[in-house]
């Protein structure tokens, strides 16, 4: 099993979850966080006063899968979050030793 995790621009998370449904994924994760990249600040003002954003806005996404759906996984969330522009995120993929469902107490694959 897979953790894919992502970190996309807000506004691509309808594309994102999308493309992820033709790819078949029929559930995630979605968090509001706030991190930069290599653009670590910029300015912005408010009522005429400038003002320095240090962290933008982003939403983490994570999915657990089978691994052998992974790579369909990454490249929906590529093709739905990419717009070309810096900022456009990172996706990771880590392993998963173990996953329970907390109703059932199924574990493994039946517990996706």
């Amino acid at each position: 099993m897979k953790l894919i995790t992502a970190i996309i621009q807000p506004d691509r998370l309808d594309e994102v979850r999308v493309s992820l449904s033709a790819a078949g994924v029929t559930g995630l994760t979605a968090s509001v966080v706030k991190g930069h990249g290599a653009g670590a600040s910029r300015t912005e003002y408010y009522r005429g006063e400038a003002h320095s954003v240090e962290l933008r806005d982003k939403v983490r996404i994570e999915i657990i899968a089978a691994a052998e759906l992974e790579d369909a996984i990454v490249d929906a969330i590529v093709t739905g979050a990419r717009t070309g522009q810096i900022g456009d995120g990172k996706v990771w993929v880590t392993d998963v030793a173990r996953v329970v469902r907390v109703r059932t107490g199924e574990e493994g694959s039946e517990a996706l």
